[in-house]
This record gives C-alpha cells, structure tokens and sequence, in this order.
C-alpha cells in the first residue's frame, strides 16, 4: 500500500477539499447492510455496460444508471435520458437506501436541500480510469454531486475550473463519500487507474455511486 492511502489513519473524518467541497471518511458503512443489496437488485435491472464516447472510444469504465434519468454516452453525445437504450425501458428507481445515504452526505457537506433525481453507477476493475472531465451535463449546477466509493481503494484527482489547475490527489477507500458544489461544482476531477487488489465483499473492483441533480 502506497503512503497515499497508509495516512488515511492520521487524516479527519472530514477534510475540506476546496471552497464547497469535501470529503466524508467513512460515512457510508452505516448503509451499507441496505445499499449493496439495492445496487445488485438495481444492476439486475439495468446491467452494467461500456459505453462509446461521440468520439468513438469505448470507455474503461462500465456503467449504468438509477433514478428518473440516466446518464448516457454514444456517437451523438452526452446526456440525460429517462430510458435506458439497452433495454427499452425506464431506469431503475431510486432505491430508498441510495436516497438516504445521498441526503445524510449532502447534508454533513453544507447542502441540506439537496434531492438526488438520478445515480450514475460506475464499476471499475483493474486498469480502469476516468480521465479528468467536468460534470456539466445538468440543467441545474445549484445542486452538488455525492460520489460514493465501494470496494476497492482508488485515488481521486480534483483540480479545478481549468483543465490545466493544479491536480491534488486524494485515497478513496470502501465506504468514502466525496461531495462538490457551489465555487467547486464545475471543477475538473477524475479518477487515476485502478490497481489491482481484493475487497472483502466486492472482490476485484470498485464501485462508484454519483448522485445529482439532473433536471
């Protein structure tokens, strides 16, 4: 284990990450007996895919989505929509689980009047990665994002307005909430790739909740 995640034991439950955004060590394990069955029953609905940005690459990342609305990629663009293209139907609902861990780190994170409408849940497994981006796909960037981490540990980058802002780098370990809005809400973030590993009750991967606002 690298001295990334070895200083987690000296580091506060809550560390600030900029103006409007933190993260919240640990905040999920109360949950987590009512969220991972959710998330399998979710996944059997609505199974995990790797989509294929406008550009034609085929992301590393496999996805699916939760909620009124999903987040999709294809040949025509980035976006939000209601059905899920693989399957002809509507997304999965918001669990209840998902919604009250969403509102509970919201909460802890300074934006007590946020209500989630959508979940992108992201599964990664070795050698997979999320290039620094700008969630901006939203109609609405008053709402923050609550990024959930399970499994596997990872290291998340956030920067800032700029693609070109300094990168700080921050362990994300199973159970971790990070939470941006406000001044920070458009900053560039990203997750660097993942290393191959073994998690008690997800095995070899991680998996990433991000709940937002999406209408």
């Amino acid at each position: 284990m690298n001295d990334l995640f070895a200083t987690l034991a000296l580091e506060p439950a809550r560390e600030t990450l900029a103006e409007g955004a933190m993260l919240l060590r640990g905040i999920v394990l109360p949950f987590q007996d009512r969220v991972l069955p959710a998330l399998r029953a979710v996944i059997g609905q609505a199974p995990f895919r790797h989509m294929v940005t406008p550009g034609g690459y085929t992301m590393s990342v496999a996805m699916s989505n939760c909620g009124a609305a999903g987040w999709v990629t294809d040949r025509s663009g980035y976006r939000y929509d209601r059905i899920d293209p693989e399957t002809g139907k509507p997304w999965p609902a918001l669990p209840s689980s998902f919604l009250d861990l969403a509102l509970v780190a919201a909460k802890e994170a300074g934006y007590p009047n946020f209500r989630p409408d959508a979940c992108l849940i992201n599964r990664y497994e070795p050698g997979a990665k999320l290039s620094l981006h700008q969630d901006k796909d939203e109609r609405d960037f008053s709402h923050p994002i609550v990024s959930v981490s399970l499994g596997l540990p990872a290291t998340f980058q956030f920067g800032g307005l700029n693609r070109t802002d300094p990168i700080r780098k921050y362990a994300l370990l199973h159970g971790d909430v990070a939470v941006w809005g406000g001044p920070s809400r458009l900053f560039y973030h990203g997750v660097t790739e993942l290393k191959d590993g073994h998690h008690g009750t997800l095995g070899r991967m991680r998996i990433n909740l991000t709940f937002r606002g999406a209408f």
